[in-house]
């Protein structure tokens, strides 16, 4: 065992060295299997990303009514009288003036402009009653201030106003032929939210023909089990009937389809690359078998065994395939990782997230690497093992 250790080691050793000799083979290889590395995990951490921010939004002690059957908010409607019966249900956590805590919303879509191209998106416009910002976590007005009711005045999610222009403190934008004043600009701890535009739920109403009729229901919770027994009521009510759950697990719902569609065109884009690259790395061992055949042979000669020289051929092929990994893992964390980005949601406007690049990623696209090594070197490697001696000897 100990003797074919050796033997291998003395082999990749052998092969190691060589590599000089094959350089810009060598380095077409590690290049084209880095570039497929830093495909795929540009596509994950951008999935990533953006499943974070939509999934990290989302608190267990918050319910959201939605009509039944909506899949988002924008395609919901909830009638007055449903929200007051949703006041009333129980598990509903109330304030110090005994008032429930609850905020009816309306979720619209208006048109704005990205910074870094200059092309049309659509952004949410969210309409909240006074007790709308408390139902969210870590929502601070970082400058300016919050919106007078009853005005044509907004507030701007920090990351939504870093990616579209129109949106600083003081400037003026028009939706729906009113023209609205920018008063402040709120941070919310990363999450979805600062990707929105708030407005004052009965002026929205008002301007956009949505008087008593909103398109969401938030209510906190006296804890997070009382959402069974909130479900329980409307189910059991003919007058309700909507769709109850937590907001976490509504914004996870959100965010696992548009992630789950972002991995889907990054996999197979990076598995196509992956068989060009492969081709390369087929070139690069054939072409390192053949220019060593004469030591191979040799080796053979004075009593190597055919596995030792298959093994270190094969390594060969592992470690120039784990270099372009690396680099191409580097790579994607040097130029993706913290990327700020937008995409369509859910609700069919843009959400502003951060490229995530995570240890877990990074593995997946070792793996990739290491799989086109493997390949790349296994069929090289078994004609190396299988060369006859005197064929090699004489090739010299």
């Amino acid at each position: 065992m100990r003797s074919i250790f050796l033997q291998i080691l003395a082999v990749t050793t052998i092969n190691l060295k060589s590599l000089p000799q094959r350089l810009w083979l060598s380095l077409a290889t590690v290049i084209a299997v880095g570039l497929v590395v830093t495909v795929l995990l540009a596509f994950l951490a951008m999935a990533n990303g953006f499943q974070r921010t939509i999934a990290d939004s989302g608190a267990e002690d918050i319910a959201v009514a939605l009509r039944s059957g909506s899949l988002s908010e924008i395609n919901s409607v909830v009638l007055r009288d449903q929200v007051r019966l949703i006041e009333d249900g129980p598990g509903i956590a109330r304030g110090a003036d005994g008032k429930p805590q609850t905020s009816g919303e309306l979720y619209l879509t208006v048109d704005g402009t990205k910074r870094s191209t200059g092309t049309k998106a659509s952004l949410p416009l969210r309409g909240l009653g006074p007790q709308g910002p408390a139902l969210r976590r870590g929502v601070v007005i970082t400058a300016g201030r919050m919106f007078n009711p009853g005005t044509n005045e907004i507030i701007v999610g920090k990351a939504l106003g870093k990616e579209f222009e129109g949106f600083d403190l003081g400037q003026t934008v028009t939706f729906n032929s009113t023209r609205w004043t920018v008063v402040g600009i709120f941070a919310a701890d990363g999450s979805v939210f600062e990707s929105e535009i708030w407005a004052d739920l009965p002026v929205l109403q008002s301007l956009f023909k949505r008087v008593g009729a909103v398109q969401t229901v938030r209510a906190r919770l006296i804890n997070p089990a009382a959402i069974e027994a909130l479900r329980a009521y409307s189910d059991s009510d003919p007058r309700l009937k909507l769709d109850v759950m937590s907001e976490a697990a509504y914004f996870a719902q959100q965010a696992s389809n548009t992630s789950d569609l972002i991995q889907k065109l990054g996999w197979p884009l990076a598995i196509a690359m992956a068989f060009g690259s492969l081709a390369g790395a087929l070139n690069t061992m054939y072409s390192s078998v053949a220019a060593r055949a004469t030591e191979i042979a040799t080796l053979r000669a004075i009593g190597f065994s055919g596995f030792s020289t298959f093994v270190g051929t094969l390594v060969e092929s592992l470690i120039l395939a784990a270099v372009g990994g690396v680099i191409g893992a580097a790579a994607t964390y040097l130029v993706f990782d913290g990327f700020t980005a937008s995409t369509i949601g859910g609700s069919f406007s843009q959400v502003v997230f951060n490229f995530q690049l995570s240890p877990r990623l990074i593995g997946q696209g070792l793996l990739l690497a290491l799989v086109v090594g493997l390949f790349g070197g296994l069929f090289p490697a078994l004609r190396a093992a299988r060369m006859p001696i005197v064929a090699g000897l004489y090739g010299s």
